[in-house]
């Protein structure tokens, strides 16, 4: 005979004490008392009602909280340390397609709701995707908050549909805009932002936050420490640690060329910051935005184009990144991946997911094979 799972207490009753999905004004966890004059069975019975209707979203503390205020909640709670550009983009997701809601309380929320934010931007996959890992996080923080069940979670979310969305493939930079940056008539600040996301494949607010001190030359190379980058709020900026380097300081060698040229670009400088506004003071957004208009355009002069037909188009500083690592793979196995993901700041898995189809362009199985397993 099966053992009964529960026991008859001094009173001769089952009983058992069971979580109801409440908190105590101390922050304990409510354990509702449940008995069964019955038997074992009965009591196990009654459990699993419980749990069915806590997983259901039943149980939870009373609010009256408004779903965008609670949004707004999320963002500080849980994207205040993220940088500022994050921040933006989910403030961005909340204030303009989640605004519909207001006036929605967060216990309101129903799986249309999710769905009819997806729908305020069918014509955006990928602010379709931001839209939905939005919305999947703040209802995640109001389970763990006990204002909405699991379940309920679960019937929210549940069978959302998404437009598909497919990544823009990357691009390096071309032969006439490397022609380009040779012939360019730049300044000495505009070639020496180039040469740096050029050279060293820095991102855009890592080469913005350099100071003289990121550099060590010696005579036999040159290498830049990469610790901070600058990140802009609206047009005002700061330099913070980056995240990428939080647990090592990452050196990028720097290309003899280039170094000669920073070294003497150095020199110039009044300040320690190799990119300032004219007061002195860090470089603003619109100060930046300028600086890097001026610079295509005269790449673009430089490879025969006008203001009217211009040859070269879409350019950002990231094309330039993603040049440095294209260029340091066709290398590979000269240089390893994880070197390069070293250098690059990033995971090996990212490089390997990212720039894997340069990898497989070099490969020659039949050569290989033949070298090594011919008899």
């Amino acid at each position: 005979m099966a053992k009964a799972k529960y026991s008859k207490n001094d009173r001769g009753v089952w009983e058992t004490r069971m979580w109801d999905g409440t908190y105590n004004k101390d922050g304990t966890k409510h354990r509702k008392r449940l008995v069964s004059r019955k038997s074992s069975a009965d009591l196990e019975r009654q459990v699993t009602q419980l749990r069915n209707t806590l997983e259901n979203g039943q149980y939870v503390r009373n609010t009256d909280t408004m779903f965008l205020d609670y949004a707004r909640q999320w963002i500080e709670t849980k994207k205040g340390t993220r940088e500022k550009n994050t921040q933006v983009m989910y403030q961005n997701i909340v204030e303009k397609h989640l605004a519909f809601l207001e006036g929605v309380k967060l216990s309101d929320i129903r799986n249309s709701h999710f769905q009819m934010a997806i729908n305020s931007a069918l014509d955006k996959p990928r602010t379709c995707q931001q839209i939905a890992i939005t919305f999947r996080q703040i209802l995640k923080m109001a389970v763990a908050d006990n204002c909405i069940g699991p379940g309920m979670y679960d019937l929210i979310c549940a069978d959302i549909s998404l437009p598909k969305y497919v990544r823009v493939e990357k691009r390096t930079l071309t032969p006439i805009e490397k022609d380009a940056i040779r012939l360019a008539n730049f300044t000495d600040r505009e070639r020496a932002f180039v040469f740096l996301i050029y050279a060293c494949g820095l991102r855009r607010g890592e080469a913005l936050a350099l100071s003289k001190f990121d550099f060590s030359f010696t005579r036999q190379e040159c290498t830049v420490s990469i610790t901070k980058a600058l990140i802009f709020d609206c047009n005002a900026s700061e330099i913070k640690p980056t995240p990428k380097t939080a647990n090592s300081i990452r050196k990028v060698p720097v290309p003899a060329s280039t170094a000669a040229f920073l070294h003497s670009y150095m020199s110039t400088l009044t300040g320690v910051q190799l990119f300032t506004c004219r007061d002195g003071s860090l470089i603003t957004k619109s100060s930046y935005d300028k600086m890097w208009a001026s610079i295509v355009k005269k790449m673009n002069y430089a490879a025969g184009g006008t203001d009217a037909i211009p040859v070269i188009t879409g350019l950002t500083a990231h094309i330039f990144r993603h040049n440095y690592c294209s260029n340091l793979c066709y290398h590979v196995p000269a240089i390893s991946i994880k070197k390069i993901a070293q250098l690059m700041g990033d995971t090996e898995k990212m490089v390997i997911n990212v720039y894997n189809h340069i990898i497989e362009e070099k490969e020659d199985v039949t050569t290989v094979i033949n070298d090594v397993m011919s008899i």
